[in-house]
């Protein structure tokens, strides 16, 4: 079998990276070729991306590709959700893309609702669940100002697709990553063009929609000399990073769940029709477009962002901690003493996590914690329970015996919080590969370029190249008491 490399760029809310995947023989490998800052720039009561920082390093990825000296098939780029970049007639960058964090949506989608449509109407449309920050309610918001900005534009981009905008010169809307904007028509994966005539805005004004595979261009060739490459072909992967992960599920049948646990955590299954019904609406479920004409029926949890930025209130004390340090520290503090239900505004993005924890146990009449170690503890434990929760919840949806949690993403690593896991919710949890989101970007591309013929055989191929761990659950009825405990608490 002749070797495939590709190279993957996969950009996260706080960090990116530049990864070259290789398929031969003997199967799939990875190499990162460089890692970099992804910092949210704070100016004038806002909050934005710097996507010129963010190419720069991608095209630095780029250089260190072209010195392995290896033959490269092709480039793909995914990113976070929702954001994007506004770009005028004449092709140029119009401002920098606001941050999904900036505050100016807070309110925006209360107005939207009570002027423009109903929740319920747009959650049949789009079939996407309510965040204050989707795309929707961040154009809602500029036209409310009359962004000067939004009005000299005439594409709006999302993030991956801006990026290899700037690489290829060509335009495109890759499907996934349209798919969180809570702008498309659920049904016909295409623009609503009634939501977007409350925005004021046509169809147009948007890059013609792709589906997963399609070749956007080739490098131009300014570039291609700058970082030494051919003028390789540019993929849309699964644009949206946690379509990418789940496209890398190491499955070998359907009766799974996932969870792409990280900065966030997402947990969902795979359908294969949208489903926009009460119950999904009511319980905040969204259907967010997947590979091969699947339907990622998921749910948004907060996931290591509480830690985070906890870590980051210690540090300010002068205290540091190491990964392995934070977990001894959890194993070794007490077990259910207090719970904090991790999706409570409380926990959004507060000056301070640490006071924000104390204040929530006092309302809720809980022990405040006494040590570093019994925060980690409670975290940990509280995840691992609302996991349990969301988890019983898309239960009640599928059509198929969910048998197992299969964890994907940097939280896969985290040995103790998937042990904790199973023992919540009573079933094997299989985790790996930590780098799915590059595993799937790669593979993707090798998709398109004939390597691979289907989602499955992508999955086949993944499941023989990676390492995974599966922990099994036990002390249930323990875990079980628990549970009836924190429900109470969130209830």
């Amino acid at each position: 079998m002749k070797t495939h490399h590709y190279i993957a760029v996969d950009l996260g809310a706080t960090s990116g990276r530049t990864i070259l995947g290789s398929i031969d023989e003997r199967g799939l490998s990875i190499k990162e070729l460089n890692r970099f800052p992804n910092k949210i720039i704070t100016w004038n009561g806002h909050c934005y991306w710097n996507l010129f920082s963010l190419y720069d390093s991608i095209k630095e990825g780029l250089k260190a590709a072209a010195r392995e000296n290896v033959t490269i098939d092709s480039i793909g780029i995914d990113t976070w959700g929702v954001d994007f970049v506004l770009v005028g007639d004449d092709g140029s960058v119009v401002g920098m893309p606001y941050s999904y964090r900036d505050p100016h949506t807070m309110e925006a989608s209360q107005r939207f609702f009570e002027r423009e449509m109903s929740r319920d109407e747009v959650y049949r449309r789009t079939g996407i669940q309510y965040l204050n920050f989707n795309t929707l309610y961040q154009l809602y918001a500029l036209q409310e100002e009359s962004s000067s900005l939004l009005q000299a534009a005439s594409k709006i981009l999302f993030m991956p697709d801006a990026l290899s905008y700037m690489l290829t010169g060509n335009m495109v809307t890759e499907y996934t990553i349209a798919s969180t904007s809570q702008l498309l028509d659920v049904h016909k994966r295409a623009f609503d063009r009634e939501l977007l005539g409350v925005l004021h805005l046509s169809a147009d004004r948007f890059a013609p929609v792709v589906m997963p595979g399609a070749v956007i261009g080739t490098l131009k060739a300014d570039i291609a000399r700058e970082v030494g490459l051919p003028e390789l072909p540019v993929v849309a992967v699964a644009g949206h990073d946690t379509a990418s992960a789940v496209a890398a599920v190491p499955a070998t049948d359907s009766h799974f769940a996932y969870l792409s646990s990280g900065t966030w955590s997402l947990m969902g299954i795979e359908i294969g029709e949208p489903d926009v019904s009460d119950s999904a609406r009511e319980n905040n479920i969204t259907n967010e477009g997947g590979v091969d004409g699947t339907i990622r029926f998921l749910k948004n949890i907060t996931g290591m962002w509480i830690l985070e930025q906890c870590i980051q209130t210690w540090k300010s004390q002068g205290k540091s901690y190491s990964y392995p340090e934070l977990v001894a520290m959890a194993e070794g503090a007490p077990a259910f003493v207090r719970f904090i239900d991790p999706d409570d505004a409380a926990f959004v993005n507060p000056p301070d996590m640490v006071a924000a924890i104390d204040a929530y146990c006092r309302a809720t009449g809980q022990p405040e914690p006494q040590s570093d170690a019994e925060y980690v503890r409670l975290i940990f434990e509280s995840l691992a329970m609302k996991y349990r929760m969301t988890l019983d919840l898309f239960q009640s949806y599928a059509h198929f015996p969910i048998e197992r949690l299969h964890i994907i993403g940097g939280g896969s690593r985290n040995r103790f919080l998937s042990q904790m896991t199973a023992d919540a919710i009573g079933r094997p949890v299989v985790a790996g590969p930590a780098e799915a989101t590059a595993i799937g970007n790669v593979m993707l591309q090798a998709r398109a370029g004939g390597v691979v013929a289907s989602l499955g055989e992508m999955r086949q191929m993944i499941a023989e190249a990676v390492q995974v761990e599966v922990f099994e659950p036990r002390a249930t009825e323990r875990w079980r008491a628990g549970y009836m405990q924190f429900e109470k608490l969130i209830k």
